[in-house]
């Protein structure tokens, strides 16, 4: 069984950790996180060999999974973020780790973007697999302070040695891009909301072929306090609690009902 985080461990103990994320093995985000949290963890690091956004929890039963050791002791996968959790957990690792981080994203994963996040399906599939998780990003896609999110992933990894997760929940945070001692605090948030995406953008591949691409994302549509959109606005790193378990439990009792007219 998968040894958790629990209260046993002293402020002394140093955790086994895996680290991952959708940006691919070569991403900044992926650098300094992994710099910052092994100064006091023990880390390994298994990453995608190219950039995954979007790829969500996909994962790649089509095709044989390749691993490789890069130069500086990282470990590279020629699947999507899924993939390298789970081949990491399953099978790659010698030691089972205590902890999944995933990130730190290049660009926010706020309200809808969870949906479609790799980065938060990597933190998933940890979770999936038996182990705590938490994702993280930095909300700027051309971000500068990644050491500002890495030194609260350090603070949020400490604090589970003593305060654990649930067993059916991750933790998805979002950083300011801003420096470290300009964050006005940290804020449990709830998903905001955006609106729809832009309509998709119809062009012409070299040879006269039509082709499309997808349009910007949706602009916030509920963005209001308590959101993790408001806490990003306001300079505060948002913690948005996510549950694995999907079901709609509160419309249990109205489902039976339903079914029972068909």
């Amino acid at each position: 069984m998968p040894c958790p985080i629990s209260g046993e461990l002293t402020e002394e103990s140093s955790l086994k950790i895996l680290i991952s994320n959708d940006d691919s093995v070569f991403a900044k985000g992926l650098k300094v996180l992994h710099q910052t949290v092994s100064q006091e963890h023990d880390c390994i690091v298994v990453a995608p060999d190219r950039n995954c956004s979007g790829a969500s929890n996909a994962l790649s039963l089509m095709n044989p999974l390749r691993i490789s050791k890069m130069d500086n002791g990282f470990y590279s996968v020629n699947g999507t973020p899924s993939d390298c959790v789970h081949l990491a957990l399953n099978c790659f690792m010698e030691e089972e780790p205590q902890l999944v981080i995933s990130g730190i994203n290049h660009g926010p994963n706020l309200g809808d973007d969870v949906i479609y996040s790799g980065t938060v399906a990597a933190a998933t599939e940890g979770r999936y697999m038996g182990f705590p998780a938490i994702a993280v990003s930095l909300a700027n896609k051309h971000g500068e302070h990644f050491d500002t999110a890495a030194k609260v992933v350090l603070e949020v990894v400490n604090h589970l040695i003593e305060h654990p997760l649930p067993a059916d929940q991750i933790l998805n945070i979002n950083v300011p891009d801003i420096p470290y001692e300009h964050l006005r605090g940290i804020q449990v948030t709830r998903q905001g909301r955006r609106h729809k995406s832009e309509s998709m953008v119809k062009s012409e591949d070299a040879f006269g072929r039509e082709i499309y691409w997808y349009g910007k994302v949706g602009t916030e549509q509920d963005a209001g306090e308590g959101t993790d959109f408001y806490a990003v606005a306001n300079n505060y790193c948002s913690v948005t609690p996510l549950s694995v378990d999907m079901t709609a439990y509160q419309s249990l009792d109205t489902m039976k009902n339903w079914i029972e007219k068909l």
